[in-house]
């Protein structure tokens, strides 16, 4: 492993605040690029990505989203222009839930060496159980059998980047 890489893996902090600017296409393709090779079970490659940018969708989401919180005032998107959808297909293999979370560790390392700023945000796997979350899979040509595993929130950071917090003890145990 290159020292940038460990020092990339090392430095990227989930971000909660978004400049409002798009991020280019060119920086969105390549995080993506990094999302289609994330290692998956067998090699089956059970996840999907859907790669957000459209203000209104992305605030339905975050609505549907703050609505398994118990919350509706909620913005769990926290401003992020850009929303990838990382869905698993269940009857690809049993881990899709593992591959999908495989790809969203991707998807966030690769923003955070390109200066972009990300967070993983949870229920996925709520919103698209519910009747709207399976409209939209359905109007992205995917079937039921698609399960929410994360969001990816994607953006310019707004401020400084949080530092990181210190490691626990008894991290690592190793034996020999």
């Amino acid at each position: 492993m290159s020292k940038s890489t460990l020092d990339d893996l090392k430095n990227r902090r989930s971000i909660r605040s978004f400049k409002p600017d798009q991020i280019k296409d060119e920086e969105l393709d390549a995080i993506l690029e990094a999302g289609i090779w994330a290692p998956s079970a067998a090699g089956k490659q059970s996840a999907v990505m859907v790669a957000i940018q459209d203000k209104a969708l992305i605030s339905k989401l975050e609505k549907l989203n703050a609505q398994v919180i118990g919350d509706p005032s909620k913005t769990p998107f926290y401003g992020a222009p850009t929303v990838i959808a990382v869905l698993g297909d269940k009857t690809v293999m049993p881990t899709y839930v593992e591959d999908g979370s495989l790809v969203l560790g991707n998807l966030q390392n690769a923003a955070y060496a390109m200066g972009i700023g990300s967070c993983w945000i949870h229920r996925a796997k709520e919103v698209f159980s519910g009747e709207e979350g399976r409209a939209l899979l359905k109007e992205w040509g995917l079937s039921d059998d698609f399960v929410g595993v994360g969001f990816c929130i994607l953006g310019y950071v707004a401020g400084e980047i949080p530092a990181p917090k210190p490691r626990k003890e008894k991290y690592i145990i190793k034996i020999k």
